[in-house]
């Protein structure tokens, strides 16, 4: 949102004194949701039992939860948009550590599915976040479809990033 007065609310205003301000706007927002929805998954997941776990941690978790099917590493990495193979691969030992994932096959390829903790583990945050946060969000009177476009630009803005990104290393 812009202030005639102040100008656009911005982490960096050399990046937003060029064109479309309004996409450093974004970057801020983008910046401040990253940091709260990664101190929410920490602290909803210590809720949930395992203070230990951090933010991609719970985020592979339920990757590998969701729908209840054994999992790739590389369609894990490729459903979260993460390049570093590795630092996935070190929270699935994490999390087998814990015992909430377990290692199997499909074919010759290794898989990992959540074993009946990680589901339970899984579900409980699924209660904290009805609980704590689906009812927060309720009470601010936002439209379903409202949300359901903002995701929609997300993604999208994702894709430009990454877009630019491969660019970027072409140079």
């Amino acid at each position: 949102m812009t202030d005639s007065f102040l100008g656009p609310v911005v982490s960096s205003a050399h990046l937003a004194s060029g064109s479309f301000a309004e996409v450093s706007e974004l970057e801020y927002g983008l910046i401040l949701a990253n940091h709260a929805f990664e101190r929410w998954m920490v602290r909803a997941i210590a809720m949930a039992g395992y203070p230990e776990l951090g933010a991609l941690d719970v985020l592979v978790l339920h990757s590998v939860y969701h729908r209840d099917r054994p999992k790739k590493l590389a369609d894990i990495c490729l459903v979260l948009n993460v390049e570093d193979t590795h630092t996935v691969n070190y929270a699935i030992r994490k999390l087998k550590k814990a015992g909430l994932v377990k290692d199997g096959r499909q074919g010759k390829e290794k898989t990992v599915a959540t074993t009946d903790r990680g589901a339970e583990t899984c579900e409980r945050y699924r209660e904290i976040r009805e609980g704590l946060l689906l009812r927060a969000v309720a009470d601010l009177g936002l439209e379903p479809e409202q949300v359901s476009r903002a995701a929609g630009l997300l993604r999208l803005m994702s894709g430009q990033y990454d877009q630019a990104a491969r660019a970027a290393t072409t140079y």
